[in-house]
């Protein structure tokens, strides 16, 4: 572990971004805000450091950052870490019922919210993330804000730990990282002064 985060920390900040670019969708722009402000002690504080990247971002970063993220079971080109996420659960072999139901839910959220409906597909069936589906419908918009940048750092964290795992890496306390970092205690500290209501967006 102390070698790879050696490494990781002496690396330049073009080979830092270009490695961890893509933990957050399509949002290279929170590992160029965290390379100069290595060295990290741990996997985990890198993990951190990027999440407050984002939460002292402008509302407007945080809202492009949540649109980046595809509709869970679009036929659409995406990232290949969407890819290999969406196919795990299920959502590459929809049958048409599940897909138009999907379809319509993701369409009723994105026009509520102004973003796609996230979650962190990891361990999730396509009927476990429907039923999410229909029970984030209607919440408060600063509610579903706040827990969409959450799944967001999840899917980040997994991402993290699967490239540990392609370098045969643990975390710290010898756990598994995608759990670690999945259930890290985020503090919401949002510098976004308004996160707008229904009808604001």
């Amino acid at each position: 572990m102390h070698n790879l985060l050696h490494l990781v920390n002496s690396w330049s900040e073009s080979q830092f971004v270009q490695t961890f670019g893509s933990l957050f969708e399509d949002s290279a722009w929170i590992a160029e805000r965290s390379a100069p402000l290595r060295p990290f002690d741990s996997f985990e504080e890198m993990m951190q450091t990027m999440i407050q990247q984002v939460l002292g971002s402008e509302y407007e970063e945080q809202l492009e950052l949540l649109r980046k993220h595809p509709d869970l079971g679009a036929r659409i080109s995406m990232s290949s870490s969407s890819v290999r996420e969406q196919a795990g659960a299920g959502l590459d072999s929809l049958t048409p019922e599940q897909f138009k139901e999907m379809q319509q839910l993701n369409s009723t959220y994105t026009s509520r919210y102004g973003f796609p409906f996230i979650v962190a597909v990891k361990g999730h069936t396509t009927e476990s993330i429907l039923d999410l589906m229909r029970q984030r419908q209607g919440r408060a918009s600063q509610q579903e804000f706040e827990t969409a940048l959450k799944e967001v750092f999840k899917i980040a964290g997994i991402r993290l730990q699967q490239w540990l795992e392609e370098h045969g890496q643990e975390t710290e306390s010898g756990q598994s990282s995608s759990k670690s970092f999945s259930s890290m205690n985020v503090s919401y500290t949002n510098r976004a002064e308004k996160i707008p209501e229904e009808g604001d967006i």
